[in-house]
């Protein structure tokens, strides 16, 4: 599945050239992301927030929906070793948070691959990926994720993103996940 050409900007199909090896491999790895950090450690997992709220229009063209549409959004942090490596914004309009995707509201501290790798009805997109800007929702999940803390926020810039949009019954689940500076150093054993 691919995402429609108007719908990308500031996203792109594929890694900028100057990628590093380890960025290329995790921007694009297939599959649960939460199997590929468990290779690297033990992984635990916050849920930062969930909350109902309108979308604005870059995210609400992801999936392929109007702006303002109301969405269930899942905001959770994953550190690998203590170690924070990914912050991720998962979202879904409304409606199919009641309905097809009612999952997302029982995970409580599960990673959300527990509900999307074990249905044989649910179809992935392709992979965008991104610089991150301060403007982003995206990057706001990753000021709130870390400000209760203490820890320093990155530049929005040197933080990598990745997503893609999740299909069940004709209703979408973006997923995006969002690598920590942190991350690239323990990412780069696997590749």
């Amino acid at each position: 599945m691919k995402f429609p050409s108007s719908t990308k900007k500031p996203w792109y199909e594929h890694v900028h050239p100057s990628a590093t090896p380890a960025q290329k491999y995790w921007l694009h790895r297939p599959g649960a992301l939460t199997g590929g950090l468990r290779r690297l450690g033990k992984v635990d997992l916050e849920v930062v927030s969930e909350y109902a709220c309108r979308l604005n229009p870059q995210e609400a063209a992801l999936i392929q929906k109007p702006p303002g549409t109301l969405a269930w959004i899942r905001e959770v942090s994953m550190a690998v070793d203590g170690i924070r490596c990914v912050i991720a914004r998962s979202f879904t309009p409304l409606p199919a948070s009641h309905s097809v995707w009612q999952g997302i509201r029982r995970l409580r501290s599960r990673p959300l691959a527990d509900m999307l790798y074990n249905d044989a009805q649910i179809q992935r997109s392709a992979f965008l990926s991104c610089r991150l800007n301060r403007g982003m929702s995206f990057f706001r999940t990753i000021e709130r994720a870390l400000n209760p803390s203490g820890e320093p926020v990155p530049q929005a810039q040197q933080i990598l993103s990745r997503c893609s949009v999740f299909w069940r019954h004709g209703q979408p689940l973006l997923v995006a996940e969002s690598f920590m500076p942190a991350f690239w150093a323990r990412g780069a054993t696997l590749v």
